[in-house]
């Protein structure tokens, strides 16, 4: 039967399907003797739909299948903790049961006289003096649950450990802010914002007609002009000490992260900054912490709103400290009390603030 045959067959039964109950409409004809001894199969030929399906159409893998975990964890970055470094914290000092420590300072005095043989004057002596600080306890505490640590662990997250360093590290923070400022109501003092230390200085003018060392995250004054604003600092070091101290003193020079950036300004023959410190106080040293900074909207811990800081710190006077960071507890870890399902400790840390011994070692300048 060839195609001509097949569609005139199926045009004579159609109407007997139809009256049967089966309607094709798209039946044309039945199929040729051509096409079933051809190279293409029937299944090829069809001409049927699928149909439509029952379940969402979907060709692809749970994507759960395909993701995996990375092993290695992502920190979040905080500020450094600078404030122990630029002074050196060196001991712990009491411990967690002194509210007050006194720090005894003795005064030599006394006056000559012309000699006599008959003659008793002239004296000597001493004056006593006890300045007072007074430490400042703060705590955290860490809670884990069962199924929280356990959900954790599916994350290849050491939940409970990751805890601890958490609070080592919140409690690690506070006490480095707290050597910069103190904490406020008790006699508990800061480097930057001690009382006792003389008023910060103001620059010298720049030759852009400002005082600052950058406008707007430009540089805005000369290699020279900074390190004059930085000899300002020094000579009033000097002259509060008496000439105590000399340029050949071993000392630190504190600022901001952003102020360092000043130590790379050269002058017209190409010498930096830094080059110029080195020559004319050869055991100073530079450190940065961004307490330096301006209080802003983007480092809420810098000391004011007025501009940068810088700060020159004598390290000795007469082979005693200048000033050092103290703390009585750097943390304590306390029991840890379980619940029916979870567990908490608390962790404990104390701070004496910055013990300024010889104030007159330090001075500073706003504004830079």
């Amino acid at each position: 039967m060839n195609r001509q045959e097949a569609i005139a067959e199926w045009k004579k039964v159609a109407p007997q399907y139809e009256a049967a109950g089966l309607i094709l409409p798209g039946a044309k004809m039945f199929v040729p003797d051509e096409w079933k001894q051809g190279e293409r199969s029937l299944e090829q030929l069809a001409m049927d739909s699928a149909g439509t399906l029952s379940t969402d159409p979907n060709s692809a893998l749970p994507a759960i299948l395909t993701t995996a975990v990375d092993p290695e964890l992502v920190r979040v970055v905080f500020a450094p903790l600078q404030m122990a470094e630029i002074m050196g914290e060196e001991r712990k000092v009491g411990d967690w049961l002194e509210d007050t420590r006194i720090f005894p300072v003795i005064e030599e005095t006394g006056e000559v006289s012309s000699y006599n043989d008959y003659s008793n004057n002239g004296r000597a002596g001493i004056n006593f003096n006890y300045p007072q600080l007074q430490s400042y306890l703060f705590q955290t505490f860490i809670n884990y649950g069962e199924r929280e640590t356990a959900r954790a662990g599916l994350m290849r997250i050491n939940y409970v450990g990751e805890l601890g360093a958490a609070a080592a590290s919140l409690l690690n923070r506070y006490g480095n802010l707290s050597y910069a400022f103190g904490v406020s109501g008790l006699q508990n003092y800061g480097l930057i914002n001690n009382p006792y230390l003389s008023s910060y200085l103001a620059p010298a003018p720049k030759a852009w007609g400002g005082t600052s060392w950058f406008d707007n995250g430009s540089p805005a004054a000369t290699a020279n002009e900074v390190y004059n604003d930085i000899l300002a600092v020094v000579e009033q070091i000097i002259n509060q000490t008496n000439g105590t101290v000399d340029m050949e003193q071993e000392m630190t020079l504190a600022l901001s992260p952003q102020s360092a950036l000043a130590m790379k300004f050269a002058n017209s023959f190409g010498v930096y900054v830094e080059d110029l410190l080195k020559k004319g106080f050869p055991k100073m040293k530079v450190k940065t912490a961004v307490q330096y900074g301006a209080k802003t909207s983007t480092n809420s811990q810098g000391y004011s709103p007025v501009g940068n800081v810088m700060q020159i710190i004598v390290d000795k006077i007469d082979g005693q400290k200048v000033a050092y960071p103290a703390y009585n507890e750097k943390m304590r870890a306390h029991k840890i009390v379980p619940e029916p399902s979870s567990w908490k400790q608390k962790q404990t840390s104390g701070t004496w603030g910055t013990v300024c011994r010889m104030p007159l070692g330090i001075s500073g300048m706003i504004g830079i």
